[in-house]
């Protein structure tokens, strides 16, 4: 008995010499010793000292809530009505939150009525497809956050990734996709758990958004009663006259209205929303080496256009066809591009690119920062960054301090 008694005294100031070598904190230790020691106050006896086992409380406290993302901030900004305390975007709302970075604002906000938005999908429910549905829309109608998240996830798609998008909608996998579908793809979107509801119940379905409100996409998509069922081709139609759409009014704005692009403009349009440590080299190449007097067609503009939606085909055929990590030509460039896209980028367009981003004058492209400015230029800058604020600092702190404390004491209780 008294070996083990020897045994376990000696175990005990192991782990105290251990547990008090690996600092976890002040906040740690200081809970352990006012926790870990027992007063016993005894009115018929000597005060006394019990030795008592503290474990931590697996719980995670709750630090200040995290910032607005940059898409909430810009929905936020561009969103020009309010309905049931919610802000929500109109159709010209949407464009030109994808075409401009900032949105001066000389009104309030307005506050819609019921009825004003009861006639808002009477409009949008009889709506014609095509190319300028938008534009023709216009004030009347509403998108709501989630839609605005799901309507930049189309303008982003390649062609090839169409049906993609539709099987995610199409839950049960009948070649159709109702309402009650298209409101659960909206939650996933918004990464957000929908709320427990009634059996059968397709109408209550709700967001903190305010998603149960009829919507403009709901009401084209689904009619005015929500009873219509959204076919493939229905939908790949709405996708490619969105993307038409957004493309032709952004060719509007940097072509000053005209027919054609100049290729200074076309340079403008590339570095639009793009924010790299090399940009002001750029723009002098743009200065320096681009011709005067040349234009660019909205047909060569389109075509680059969808060859940006392309970059991840593109990225992976510059590896096959390239050395790893190395510069590539224009003769390769085009190789991949044709590849990625199936279709070829004018004389005019690919001069332009290698004008504007070969920094030392080799005609050669670094590709990965090549594709880096291109994927802020399709993701109109609102690519997601890391965050490196001082509450992902402190939450990294005690995520580290807690894994030295357990490694300490071995993962059992405190050894005081």
């Amino acid at each position: 008995m008294a070996t083990w008694g020897s045994v376990r005294l000696g175990l005990r100031i192991f782990l105290r010499r251990t547990w008090s070598v690996r600092r976890v904190g002040a906040a740690a230790v200081g809970s352990v010793v006012a926790g870990g020691l027992l007063l016993r106050n005894d009115h018929h006896g000597p005060r006394t000292v019990w030795p008592h086992a503290v474990c931590a409380e697996d719980t995670e406290t709750e630090g200040p809530p995290p910032p607005p993302s940059t898409r909430r901030l810009r929905f936020n900004q561009f969103a020009s009505m309010i309905y049931e305390d919610e802000p929500y975007m109109t159709a010209r709302d949407f464009l030109f939150s994808v075409m401009l970075e900032n949105v001066d604002r000389k009104l309030h906000k307005r506050v819609l009525t019921k009825k004003e938005v009861d006639k808002m999908l009477i409009t949008a429910s009889r709506a014609q497809p095509g190319k300028t549905l938008f534009r023709t829309i216009g004030d009347s109608g509403l998108i709501s956050y989630t839609e605005y998240l799901f309507l930049l996830t189309i303008l982003t798609k390649p062609h090839t990734g169409f049906h993609i998008a539709f099987k995610m909608l199409d839950i049960d996998g009948n070649e159709h996709v109702d309402k009650r579908e298209f409101q659960k793809m909206k939650y996933i979107i918004g990464k957000r758990k929908p709320k427990p509801q009634a059996e059968g119940d397709a109408e209550n379905l709700a967001t903190e958004d305010g998603d149960e409100v009829n919507t403009t996409l709901q009401a084209f998509f689904f009619g005015s009663d929500g009873r219509k069922k959204l076919q493939y081709q229905e939908f790949r139609r709405f996708m490619e006259d969105l993307q038409a759409e957004v493309h032709e009014m952004e060719f509007m704005q940097f072509s000053r209205g005209m027919d054609t692009m100049r290729r200074e403009d076309f340079a403008e349009w590339l570095l639009h929303y793009t924010d790299e440590e090399n940009n002001e080299a750029y723009w002098e190449n743009m200065r320096k080496r681009i011709p005067t007097g040349q234009s660019i067609t909205f047909e060569e503009f389109k075509a680059f256009c969808l060859f940006t939606n392309n970059l991840d085909d593109f990225a992976y055929s510059v590896k096959m066809i390239s050395e790893a990590n190395q510069p590539i030509g224009m003769a390769q460039f085009r190789r991949a591009v044709k590849i990625a896209t199936g279709n070829e980028l004018s004389d005019n367009v690919l001069d332009t690119v290698f004008k504007t981003f070969d920094l030392d004058g080799d005609n050669c492209l670094s590709h990965k920062e090549f594709i880096g400015v291109m994927k802020d230029r399709v993701l109109r800058g609102l690519r997601v960054q890391p965050q490196y604020g001082l509450p992902d600092f402190w939450k990294c702190v005690k995520r580290e301090t807690l894994k030295g404390a357990q490694e300490a004491i071995g993962g059992a209780r405190s050894p005081f």
